[in-house]
């Protein structure tokens, strides 16, 4: 229990960083999409910076999870799927504003409007697991 308690900690200050950071904001993605302001492109440039420094630290020191597992990283095979798949993300998260992330810390902020974008992304998902096998992979 002490583990899920973490975890939500976790993702409460990951919405509030969203929420204040203002990366949350249509307007803000819309002006990224329409190359307006560089604030959005700072912030992701910074996440990859960060993301890519973290995953040196836990490969060189071998860091394991909450539950005492090893984290290991396996890359996944490149595939012409990945460019569609990219493609429909991208048209969900300039037409919406959000990604898979934001859309909590939309609908905690009191943007109700983005239930409709988690419906539409749990619709999604689902029909991806059922298209699955019919995709290239």
């Amino acid at each position: 229990m002490a583990t899920y308690i973490r975890v939500l900690a976790v993702g409460v200050y990951f919405g509030l960083v969203l929420v204040k950071t203002e990366v949350v904001l249509w307007q803000r993605i819309h002006d990224m999409f329409l190359f307006r302001e560089p604030y959005m492109y700072l912030v992701i440039g910074t996440a990859v910076v960060v993301g890519g420094i973290s995953m040196q630290i836990i490969k060189r020191f071998q860091v394991k999870d909450m539950t005492g597992e090893p984290i290991v990283y396996k890359p996944k095979p490149y595939h012409k799927g990945v460019i569609f798949g990219g493609m429909i993300f991208g048209m969900g998260w300039a037409i919406t504003g959000a990604c898979p992330g934001p859309i909590y810390a939309q609908i905690g902020g009191g943007e109700w409007i983005a239930l409709l974008t988690f419906i539409g992304a749990m619709g999604g998902m689902y029909l991806y697991a059922w298209l699955r096998p019919r995709l290239p992979h």
